[in-house]
């Protein structure tokens, strides 16, 4: 298989044209000569670092070595670096295979240190590949044009990092912030990179916010995570057994930098968190050798210490001191929490509703303060930047976009009597065929306007099998849900199907309560007994009333259904029993249609074969999920799905857990070769065309995991049959990337971003590849985020038109929405998926993250990289469940 990835230089013709703002700047001027690239070794006079310092510490040191030896040993050369160990200088200040030491005193808290550096060079970075790429020329991948967009991203941020906090191509500011709860504030900011595009060098700037801690009193702080009025309420609630079940208090103190300062000492201490002492202190003891008493040892407590050896007399000896790497304990009513430090910790709910409303902006004024940045900067102008050779205007790039039309859906007539109704379903797996063909005849398509539509006059375009057997459990007291509200709200529920067209034959199941701090699957078998069913009829649906939002009951939940009960769940929230509204049973009627075999709405089917030119074809989603840093135990988990039926609105689901980190799908051939075989057995004929949407890769991560995964899907193919071998077409899919357009004038949406069928497919591309911006969903609010569709691998030879058409096509056939959506529903699915592999795996924990896909950042570790001792394997679900959309 070739190197290189597939490209065309075709783009989309069809759809309105319309111009948009592009958050790119283009750099008018860029070096084309070499950079010189250097290791960094920072050493301290004595010794050596176990660990680096904090970045800031490292580029405090850096600069202040570039300072005192610029003119002299450096010769007037400009260096940037990246704070850990590696630098750039646009020409050379030693020789080749010299090593260049300088010597340094950096002060901090009254406290100087003294450092040597040492600097060799490590490569010569030629920026010409840059021009050779962007035009388009053949033989270069992307990873090789990184370390020169690296040391021009390094120029660039160096500027910024005089006035601005940084944290890698982010910076951040604390002007306009907002304080939060738990003793953190948020911050807005940009995200500066420069990024290839079509025949030129951009540099792509967004805004961006993070969550910061508040700098100052320690104590205080501890106050607003725990949620008091003030410390004496803090009493045993911070000793180590207490924060094992506060899980807000570690996360803030994990690795949270602080000065501890008292008149005892000279200066501050500035040391990082490790954790907490296991008593207070004035019981936490050790032995002392108190300097006026020399040769006697004896037992003291930290509280009677300090009394003893500073006369200070703790205000709080009944709080836990907090400890450092070298476990010596401080109160922590002598410390301070440090400035700029950025909060790595997952948010509480809290903090999240926070932060979306504080990150909400409308797309105006987002775009404003993306302008505002670029003429208050005058990034053009600094010397750094100058001396490698780069021109910044500080205009937004205007480039041309279309808008695609939105494709014919349908839905059921509602005019079907409901006998038809229930021998259709009873034939419906064998016969399925003939089905879509008597129901071509009695469906409703309609064109939406604005990517959303709702269900009035509509019902489901096929009902999944009649509701029979099923039952409610409610984990909630019946102050919360009494029995009366719930039976109310059951009966509201089979209206509201009822008047989707989906059918539910059991008015009134049995209703039990449980309790949710109980063995659940205790609760839900006890539940699932009060079912009046015949002998030999399996239940088929279990309705699970939660007293709250806790993942716990809700994971616990789901892992018994998934992997010992095998039976269908609809998990709902107390407060709906006793406010049932039209709106939301119709929410849960789709969701439970889907569950138990439906389509609740599907592309009119003959749109859909136009694009595909009548070719059966599986529709594939693929993503991974990692687990949270610092989580190496944990597995990470692909999820692939694909499609079950010729219309492409159902899906089955495969889950593999893979060594941790891994990125890499292992056992993808066997995958690949379930869902074929799904195919077949649901529509009695094999695809004849794959298409398999690929999520969670980065761009330097493109040739290496299509190479891999093409094969696995080939190879699964040729194993079924000798000579099978349907058209493969493989797309990446990047949703976390900092990419945004502005409409011009009035061609926006309501909330002034672009309209549904937005797409980008030239000036701010990629060069050499086909791949397109798609705005496939109306936003709600804030700036909408376009998705990154690169198509990789295209053995159909689909024209531009089609695949961004087909593609915007499929985001209507969310199966639970009433609207187009953002992520094309085969990658939507897989990450529901993902995300239900916290159930699947309840023993090992909830600590999953998705899968990172920064598009202007090298991949920090080569794909594949894993760390052993979690074996590959697919995870099973029950046989009930197998072929299903349990996962809605």
């Amino acid at each position: 298989m070739s190197n290189q990835l597939q490209s065309t230089t075709s783009q989309g013709t069809l759809g309105m044209r319309q111009k948009v703002y592009a958050n790119f700047v283009e750099i008018s001027k860029y070096p084309e000569r070499d950079i010189y690239q250097y290791d960094v070794v920072v050493m301290p006079e004595r010794g050596e670092f176990k660990k680096l310092p904090p970045p800031a510490y490292m580029r405090s040191v850096f600069d202040a070595a570039m300072g005192e030896h610029r003119q002299g040993k450096l010769k007037g050369i400009v260096m940037v670096y990246d704070s850990r160990k590696i630098a750039y200088a646009p020409e050379r200040v030693c020789g080749a295979k010299e090593t260049l030491e300088l010597e340094v005193s950096y002060k901090e808290d009254g406290r100087a240190e003294k450092y040597v550096i040492r600097l060799r060079e490590a490569a010569v970075v030629n920026t010409k590949i840059l021009t050779e790429f962007i035009r388009g020329r053949g033989g270069i991948e992307v990873g090789e044009i990184q370390a020169a967009l690296n040391a021009l991203d390094l120029a660039i941020g160096s500027v910024l990092h005089l006035e601005m906090v940084g944290f890698n191509r982010s910076f951040f500011t604390r002007e306009q912030s907002l304080a939060t709860t738990g003793g953190l504030e948020l911050w807005r900011g940009f995200s500066f990179s420069v990024r290839p595009g079509m025949g030129r060098l951009y540099l792509n700037v967004n805004t961006a916010v993070t969550a910061m801690y508040t700098a100052g009193s320690l104590l205080d702080g501890l106050v607003r995570v725990v949620g008091v009025r003030e410390p004496s309420m803090l009493r045993g609630r911070l000793t180590r057994d207490g924060v094992r079940d506060m899980g807000d208090v570690v996360k803030y103190l994990r690795g949270l930098q602080v000065y501890c300062s008292h008149r005892g000492l000279r200066g501050k201490h500035k040391f990082s968190v490790r954790g907490t002492t296991a008593r207070a202190l004035d019981q936490e003891s050790f032995d002392w050798e108190d300097p006026s008493r020399p040769g006697r040892t004896e037992n003291v407590t930290v509280a009677e210490y300090y009394l003893r050896r500073y006369n200070i007399k703790l205000n709080f000896p009944f709080l836990p001191g907090i400890t450092d790497r070298r476990r010596s304990v401080f109160p922590i009513e002598f410390c301070s929490v440090a400035e700029n430090q950025r909060f790595k910790g997952s948010l509480n709910e809290r903090q999240t509703g926070d932060m979306v409303k504080f990150a909400c902006q409308q797309p105006s004024k987002n775009m404003d303060r993306i302008v505002d940045i670029l003429k208050k900067r005058q990034l053009g102008s600094s010397a750094i930047v100058q001396s490698f050779g780069l021109s910044l205007p500080s205009r937004l790039t205007e480039v041309e976009s279309r808008v695609l039309a939105a494709p014919a859906i349908e839905y059921g007539s509602g005019q079907r009597q409901q006998q038809q109704q229930r021998q259709q379903r009873q034939q419906r797996r064998q016969q399925q065929q003939q089905q879509q063909q008597q129901q071509q005849q009695l469906a409703v398509a309609f064109e939406p306007h604005g990517g959303a539509w709702d269900m009035r006059g509509k019902q489901v375009k096929r009902p999944g099998d009649e509701l029979k057997y099923w039952a409610v459990l409610v984990l909630a007291g019946k102050s919360q849900a009494p029995e009366g509200a719930v039976q109310s709200f059951v009966t509201a529920l089979v209206s509201g199907c009822r008047q989707c067209g989906y059918h539910i034959e059991e008015h009134r199941p049995p209703i039990t309560y449980g309790n949710a701090s109980a063995d659940i699957a205790r609760e839900m078998a006890a539940a699932l007994r009060g079912i009046r069913s015949p002998a030999g009829a399996k239940p088929q649906l279990l309705l699970v009333v939660l007293p709250t939002t806790s993942l716990q009951v809700y994971q616990a939940v789901k892992h018994c259904a998934y992997r010992t009960l095998g039976i269908h769940t609809q998990c709902m929230q107390s407060k709906h029993v006793r406010r049932p509204n039209a709106q939301y049973c119709a929410n849960l009627c789709l969701k439970i249609n889907a569950k138990l075999g439906g389509v609740n709405q599907a592309l009119l089917q003959s749109g859909l074969q136009e694009v595909l030119r009548g070719k059966p074809t599986l529709f594939m989603g693929c993503d991974v999920t990692h687990p949270a840093p610092g989580e190496q135990h944990r597995p990470s988990i692909a999820s692939v799905v694909g499609s079950t039926n010729l219309e492409a609105s159902r899906y089955a689901a495969t889950l593999v857990q893979l060594p941790s980190r891994q990125e890499l799908v292992g056992k993808l051939q066997e995958v690949v070769v379930r869902h074929l075989k799904l195919f077949h057995r649901a529509t009695a004929v094999k695809p004849r065309r794959i298409v398999f949407y690929r999520d969670g890769v980065s761009e330097t991560q493109f040739t290496q995991v299509r190479d891999r995964e093409l094969i696995e899907i080939q190879r699964a193919c040729a194993s079924l049959e000798t000579g099978y071998r349907p058209e493969i077409t493989f797309l990446a899919v990047l949703k976390c990337h900092n990419t945004r357009f502005f409409p011009m004038g009035r061609d926006g949406d309501r909330t002034g971003n672009c309209v549904p069928g937005t797409v980008v497919d030239r000036s701010v591309t990629m060069p050499g590849l086909t791949d397109f911006y798609l705005f496939s969903h109306a936003a709600i609010q804030g700036t909408s985020r376009p998705t990154h569709y690169y198509v990789l691998h295209d053995d159909a030879q689909f024209s531009a038109d089609a695949i961004q058409q087909l593609t915007y096509s499929l985001c209507y056939t969310y199966a639970i929405c009433t609207r187009s959506v953002s992520l094309v529903p085969p990658v939507y699915y897989a990450h529901r998926v993902a995300a239900r592999a916290r159930c699947h795996l309840l023993d090992m924990g909830v600590g999953f993250e998705e899968a990172g896909s920064e598009t202007s950042s090298a991949s920090t570790a080569a794909v594949g990289a894993a760390i052993p001792g979690i074996a590959t394997k697919i995870i099973k679900v029950s046989a009930d469940l197998d072929a299903e959309m349990y996962f809605m």
